[in-house]
């Protein structure tokens, strides 16, 4: 086992994989990354909301005693995440370990051009003040409870909205865990009554453009059954990589 200790060592490791280097964070304190043969972990603490240990390689040959390794150096919160096939072949020669539980996460390097323009008459995307933190929260509560990104959570740097004419927020996201070279979108909602108007897809847009301006690529985590959500996604130019995630039997 070697232990890499840079952002260098972890994007020369694994080859520059975006939710590896999103996971490494740019090495902030408590990050931790080790590689054996071709296998890459990255513990990478309260990761939107987790502890999380993303996991790369070709072999569970070098992949699961690489998860035992770092599962007995970083603790048993951290979660291992990564390609479906590769966390369910860890699993099954980790008994310690749950069933793993498939979702999807979506990157890219370029957004694709819009199709059409939202119907309606609401203002554009934009940057919400701090002191719309109230109606950020109000919204997610109804629209999307189970969100990971919350206003006043570490690392949820800044939210985006629209609001329609007389000024009431319809949908919302937010940039969230970014990391140096990989920002995450996170954390999006649209008000019931205000859906199949293509305002998720026009805040989603405008918060993935400045991400890729600011970090270079852009992804984020959606489910499966999502498949709305994904559909939007893709029409934006977001490419599908399906995951799993696992911890540790309680």
């Amino acid at each position: 086992m070697r232990e890499l200790v840079s952002e260098a060592e972890v994007v020369a490791a694994s080859g520059d994989d975006d939710l590896v280097v999103w996971a490494a964070q740019g090495m902030r304190p408590g990050v931790r990354a080790w590689a054996y043969g071709d296998a890459v972990a990255v513990a990478s603490p309260e990761a939107s909301r987790r502890d999380r240990l993303v996991v790369r390689g070709t072999a569970a040959a070098q992949a699961v005693p690489l998860v035992r390794h770092a599962l007995a150096e970083a603790g048993p919160s951290y979660r291992p995440l990564g390609d479906a096939a590769l966390i369910e072949q860890v699993v099954e020669a980790v008994p310690e370990l749950e069933p793993a539980v498939r979702f999807s996460w979506m990157g890219t390097e370029k957004l694709a051009p819009p199709r059409h323009q939202a119907s309606g008459r609401e203002g554009a995307a934009s940057w919400l003040a701090d002191s719309a933190v109230p109606e950020v929260a109000a919204l997610l509560a109804t629209a999307n409870p189970d969100s990971y990104a919350v206003p006043g959570l570490p690392r949820v740097r800044r939210w985006a909205g629209v609001r329609d004419g007389s000024g009431a927020l319809l949908t919302v996201a937010a940039d969230a865990w970014s990391a140096p070279t990989v920002g995450l979108l996170a954390g999006v909602a649209t008000a019931a009554p205000a859906r199949g108007r293509g305002l998720g897809e026009r805040v989603c847009r405008f918060v993935a453009s400045a991400l890729l301006a600011e970090h270079g690529r852009a992804a984020l985590m959606v489910d499966d059954w999502n498949r709305a959500a994904v559909v939007v996604y893709e029409r934006l130019g977001f490419a599908r990589r399906r995951v799993a995630a696992t911890g540790l039997r309680s």
